[in-house]
This record gives structure tokens, sequence and C-alpha cells, in this order.
């Protein structure tokens, strides 16, 4: 596939996330919950994680902002949704690597959708809209811990 249709499809997967958000909304019962955002660009994010025996039942999100940082918390709740939480962890920084555009394997880390987000670390402004979900599910750990 040429760079140009993986790109295409790279945005189209955006987009599809953007429009029809998976996990948006609250989780039922008793949830790790964590409020940020991007005060240089107005993005935020409310992510609410179950978690049970350090495995992430649940994860869903409210909030309002980009494209970018609407569909990466999108990507983020479905690919930690049943994993361990370090996995999860592992995968938050992985996913910084990426955005710091490092060369990474992702095939053990089942990223799905977000590998779609690759082409944002080359538009610096934007990394911080990427990864927003990704620390606030960091933040969240950490001080549930």
């Amino acid at each position: 596939m040429s760079f140009n249709n993986l790109d295409t499809l790279y945005r189209q997967v955006i987009m599809d996330h953007y429009k029809n958000p998976r996990n948006r909304g609250t989780v039922e019962g008793d949830a790790l919950t964590v409020d940020m955002n991007n005060p240089t660009c107005g993005d935020r994010i409310q992510l609410q994680l179950q978690v049970e025996d350090g495995i992430v039942k649940d994860a869903k999100f409210t909030g309002e902002g980009c494209s970018i940082s609407m569909s990466s918390a999108s990507m983020m709740t479905q690919a930690i949704k049943g994993k361990k939480l370090d996995d999860a962890l592992n995968m938050s920084k992985a996913f910084s690597n990426m955005m710091l555009g490092e060369e990474m394997d992702t095939d053990d880390l089942d990223f799905g959708d977000v590998e779609a987000l690759q082409g944002v670390s080359k538009f610096p402004a934007r990394i911080k809209c990427a990864t927003l979900a990704w620390k606030a599910m960091e933040k969240g750990v950490q001080e549930d811990n």
C-alpha cells in the first residue's frame, strides 16, 4: 500500500473514532475517575476506569476537544480494556514514544486502531492532543496505587 493510501486510511480511522466514539459515557458503579485538560487548545477529558484484580474491566470517557484528542481517547479505551494495569501502562509508554517519532515494534502490544495516530508525531502542536487520554490513564493508575 502506498504512503498516500495508508495516510488516507489512517485519517478515515481517526475520523471514524471521532464521529463514532467507542466507550463514550460513564462507568456504572465504582470507578477511578481522572479529569485532565490541555490548556493550550482547550481539550478536556474525564476518564473512568473500573479496575478489578489489577485488570481494566471497563474504561469510558467524556469530554470535548479536537478530532485527535477525542479519537485517541476512543482508541485508548478500546485498547486497554481487559488488559492488566502494567500492560496498559506499557502501552501508554510505547504510545508516548511513538508520538516522539521513535520506531517501535507494536506487534506484542495489540494497539489496534491506535497505530492510525502515528502521523500525529509529525505535528508537534498536536502531540498533547493525542496523549491527553493516555496521560489521564497514567495519572489515574499512579494515584490509585
